[in-house]
């Protein structure tokens, strides 16, 4: 069993897309827009370039994503995606390439578990937290 989060981006899906490749590396698997649904899904034509499915790797981690079926507002709460780096200056690259055009929840910082974390919601409005995997038991 594998857990694949499935995320909206509400007409910002291919942007998003570039986004995490260049900020912490993403790997896009497969892109299918509305148009070439074999199903004739009824997307108004404005919509008929969205994208309807999309998989990226993070890591070993695959997630899912959309751009919904409009653009209506979308507040992101009750969860944060979690980066575990491998070292301080991965975790510290992604945790300031993630927070370009976000909001910073916490900043990068050592802590009492970790020799870095930190807490920010990117352009996108996506939650994350990056930790680094440390002597100190994170």
């Amino acid at each position: 069993m594998r857990l694949e989060p499935y995320l909206f981006f509400n007409g910002r899906t291919e942007e998003a897309l570039k986004f995490y490749q260049k900020a912490i590396g993403a790997e896009t698997l497969s892109v299918m827009h509305f148009k070439d649904s074999p199903e004739g899904v009824n997307a108004t034509p404005e919509w008929q370039d969205k994208v309807m499915y999309a998989r990226f790797w993070i890591g070993p981690g695959v997630i899912m994503a959309s751009d919904g079926v409009d653009a209506a507002p979308q507040v992101f709460s009750g969860f944060s995606i979690s980066i575990a780096a491998d070292d301080i200056e991965s975790g510290q690259r992604m945790f300031d390439a993630l927070s370009v055009g976000g909001d910073v929840r916490m900043a990068w910082q050592p802590t009492f578990w970790t020799s870095g974390f930190g807490m920010v919601s990117d352009r996108f409005g996506m939650p994350w937290m990056v930790t680094v995997m440390d002597e100190l038991g994170a």
